[in-house]
């Protein structure tokens, strides 16, 4: 037996999940940390003391974090000011 819902209408319930799905899908970049973040001193420290992103990128590899030379360059890009 089939039942029936009271007061049921399709158009708003629609409504109601498409809102729903576009508040599951936005992303919030705000929170989101890099691992990098977690070095923001001594990266900065090794750059103002000459440090080339390639030498700070084996420096990261040594102390096994492990991470892309392309994340860096953005990293530093981001949170440095010269880029």
């Amino acid at each position: 037996m089939k039942r029936k819902l009271k007061d049921f209408d399709a158009a708003k319930e629609v409504e109601r999940l498409k809102a729903q799905t576009k508040t599951i899908r936005k992303r919030n970049y705000s929170k989101r940390r890099s691992v990098l973040d977690t070095y923001d001193h001594e990266i900065k420290e090794l750059l103002k003391s000459g440090a080339k992103p390639a030498e700070i990128h084996r420096w990261l590899t040594g102390i096994r974090v492990k991470v892309a030379q392309s994340t860096l360059s953005r990293w530093l890009a981001r949170n440095t000011p010269n880029g």
